[in-house]
């Protein structure tokens, strides 16, 4: 008997979110301890370089995860029982994926000679080609993600997640066992978007979702696909991608100030962001199946972020520059008021993540992106401003997701009243 995929089997329960949860912890650690060993071998000054590369491909594949959503909201509605025109051509998500990565890759290559030399100041012509075949591997695996999502297989989902994270560790620890330095970072961070072919080798149900339709054609799931990609590449610019964006606004070198900085902002982050970034798969299909109360289901798991973040801020406060510098080395030193306010400002880019994606389960991808893209620019600006790195970079990262925030809310109150 084959354990070929079937239609979605009712609501997002409680037991996806626990496998989802599991998988998602796995990833979290297997990312921390890529985070900690290249921060140990390489010291501040080379880690904020490791770092910059770290976010281009976060803010790479962050963008790639619209791919996700709006694979899991097709798929889901494709498998709900929608009646098909006599002729109509559905989309096939993983075909789609696989010329919007070709397409990335060409881009990105076509287009490095013009940035190349502001973002990568070391292994500049590995670190574009790494960039672009880890963009066009990353596509598939998010798609496949979302197809997963879409049917409700969350241990596939959640062992794709895993096969994900512990590629890039495992190359990571050979990294630094062997000495390679940061060339080997670099191919650790893109080495786990082949995890998705490793997959589809041995699991026939996921070679089953590979193959779901989504509810309408191609163009439509690509219209659908490129606000969501517009969106969630401003919101990878403000997750992953924020090293980058700094180095940007900074007018030059970052160095061991920088290499701090980035640290402390993923460290702080990665509690809320991780787990929130990997079940965006479980939170649009909820959303999609609350779609008649979709602010009401909005509330319990925004009191949930909202609840942790508090008690992330007092955590990080009190005991974060003792950890920084007991996990990574002395020459890593915040401050702890510093440590508190980032992590304030992760449970903001945490809560706007919510209400990005109950915005687009809604379909009101307009104001979706629109939502990321206020957001990303604020902070962008914001980052501008004369003060010293810490402070702008607290104030941008708090108060520009507060902004797209509001433009998702009030979208979400207009299309339910």
């Amino acid at each position: 008997m084959t354990d070929a995929v079937v239609g979605p089997s009712g609501a997002v329960t409680r037991s996806s979110v626990v496998r989802v949860g599991s998988a998602t912890a796995v990833s979290a650690l297997c990312g921390y301890a890529v985070l900690y060993l290249a921060a140990r071998d390489l010291q501040p000054a080379g880690f904020s370089v490791f770092g910059v590369f770290w976010g281009a491909f976060g803010l790479a594949s962050g963008a790639a995860f619209g791919l996700l959503q709006e694979t899991t909201r097709e798929v889901r509605l494709g498998q709900s029982g929608r009646t098909v025109a006599p002729g109509e051509q559905r989309a096939h998500p993983m075909r789609v994926a696989a010329g919007v990565g070709l397409t990335a890759g060409v881009l990105i290559a076509a287009t490095s000679p013009l940035w190349s030399e502001q973002v990568f100041t070391e292994d500049r012509l590995l670190s574009v080609a790494l960039l672009c075949v880890g963009l066009a591997g990353f596509c598939m695996h998010t798609t496949l993600l979302g197809a997963l999502a879409g049917v409700n297989r969350w241990s596939q989902y959640g062992t794709l997640m895993v096969a994900d994270a512990v590629l890039r560790v495992t190359l990571a620890a050979a990294t630094f066992v062997v000495g390679w330095g940061l060339g080997g970072y670099l191919w650790a961070t893109v080495a786990g978007s082949i995890a998705w072919l490793f997959m589809l080798l041995v699991s026939p149900t996921t070679r089953s979702a590979a193959r779901l339709l989504a509810s309408g054609p191609t163009t439509t799931f690509l219209r659908g696909a490129a606000h969501s990609i517009t969106a969630a590449g401003a919101s990878a610019v403000l997750v992953m991608g924020f090293p980058v964006l700094l180095k940007i606004t900074s007018g030059g070198e970052l160095g061991a100030a920088g290499g701090v900085v980035i640290l402390a902002v993923t460290l702080t982050r990665a509690p809320l962001l991780v787990p929130l970034t990997a079940m965006q798969g479980n939170l649009i299909a909820h959303f999609v199946d609350q779609r008649r109360h979709r602010m009401r289901a909005l509330m319990a798991p925004a009191a949930l972020i909202a609840g942790l973040g508090v008690v992330g801020v007092v955590l990080a406060g009190a005991f974060g520059p003792w950890l920084l510098q007991a996990a990574f080395g002395p020459e890593y030193l915040a401050d702890g008021a510093l440590l508190a306010w980032l992590t304030a400002a992760a449970a903001a880019i945490a809560l706007l993540t919510l209400t990005g994606a109950a915005t687009v389960a809604a379909a009101l991808h307009r104001a979706y992106s629109a939502g990321w893209l206020c957001a990303t620019v604020a902070s962008g600006l914001l980052l501008l401003l004369p003060l010293d790195l810490e402070v702008r970079t607290v104030v941008a990262l708090l108060c520009g997701p507060l902004l797209g925030m509001a433009m998702h809310l009030s979208a979400l109150a207009r299309a339910a009243g």
